[in-house]
């Protein structure tokens, strides 16, 4: 399994304000990409500051998701957005 840890790092309330928009819809696409296992995103006691965890069953399955997010509306609006990922593979 491919698991993606890390956060979104706003630089203002306008780029949190795209999360909130763009998000609900990006959880549901991604949940039911296949081989999606778990995805959430929420937001920290910080407002510019959103953690995301990630699990998918392979690799296959995590580059296809990474590819449709690049190019989807939410990919293309919060692509300013400063991403700290670590992807790891787990058992």
């Amino acid at each position: 399994m491919i698991k993606l840890s890390g956060k979104l790092i706003c630089k203002n309330r306008e780029e949190s304000e795209l999360i909130r928009h763009f998000l609900p819809e990006h959880i549901r696409l991604t949940k039911n990409e296949p081989g999606c296992v778990a995805f959430e995103v929420e937001e920290t006691a910080d407002p510019l500051v959103w953690t995301v965890e990630e699990l998918f069953a392979d690799q296959k399955s995590f580059d296809t998701h990474q590819e449709r997010t690049k190019s989807s509306r939410w990919g293309v609006e919060t692509s300013s957005i400063q991403r700290q990922y670590e992807i790891q593979e787990v058992s």
